[in-house]
């Protein structure tokens, strides 16, 4: 059951941002929900390179038989946290731009709104 935990989470974590992205009319908020999406994304592959007693991947002169974490799922997450960064100021920056042009940031309220 304890191994199963951070799997568990992964899946709370990934259907709080959809119920976020899908049923929520602010854009804010639908950033959030993907940042929380993005998080999950993250645990889930933290715990896929999780070994057990491993020890980390740096050491050139590891005792003989001793387990190795994953360093290639490290490297994808460090990446990912990069590039969700960046999105994430992209799609922020993004809503600002609606918001000066229409005066809201409400998805509803901009379908209704006619030029």
């Amino acid at each position: 059951m304890i191994a199963n935990l951070p799997f568990i989470a992964i899946a709370l974590l990934i259907g709080i941002a959809f119920a976020i992205i899908l049923l929520k009319k602010n854009m804010i908020k639908m950033v959030m929900g993907i940042g929380i999406m993005e998080s999950a994304v993250n645990l889930f592959l933290i715990t896929i390179g999780y070994r057990e007693e491993g020890i980390a991947p740096i050491f050139t002169s590891a005792p003989e038989g001793s387990v190795m974490v994953l360093p290639t799922v490290q490297a994808l997450t460090l990446t990912n946290i990069v590039i969700g960064v960046a999105a994430t100021a992209l799609m922020i920056s993004m809503i600002m731009i609606i918001y000066k042009k229409y005066g809201t940031i409400n998805s509803d309220k901009m379908r209704r709104l006619k030029e």
